[in-house]
């Protein structure tokens, strides 16, 4: 694997809201596995984000693993963002169609 494919990490996670629990991982990966990941989410219309740091950290996970509660506030803000919400300073509620984002992750 070269240098290049190394720095490329995905994860897919997976939520069960009558589980109670966290999302899990379903897949994890660096270079070819990686971009794998990303084609079939993107072939299969599930949303792609994109965020380096939080996906060196979930990459690392082996799948069917819930991700432990340091990562909670990161995937809610990426659940909260996909679904179309905003909350203001005021803990303020509104529900707005989510901003296209940048493929460097950047909006």
């Amino acid at each position: 694997m070269s240098q290049f494919e190394k720095l490329q990490k995905a994860a897919a996670l997976k939520y069960d809201d009558s589980s109670g629990g966290a999302p899990v991982v379903v897949a994890s990966g660096m270079g070819g596995a990686a971009r794998e990941i990303v084609g079939i989410a993107e072939k299969n219309g599930v949303p792609v984000f994109r965020d380096d740091s939080l996906a060196t950290l979930l990459s690392r996970m082996d799948a069917g693993v819930q991700i432990p509660p340091e990562l909670y506030r990161a995937i809610v803000d990426i659940y909260v963002y996909f679904l179309g919400f905003h909350v203001d300073s005021s803990g303020n509620v509104t529900r707005e169609p989510p901003k296209k984002q940048k493929e460097d992750g950047a909006e």
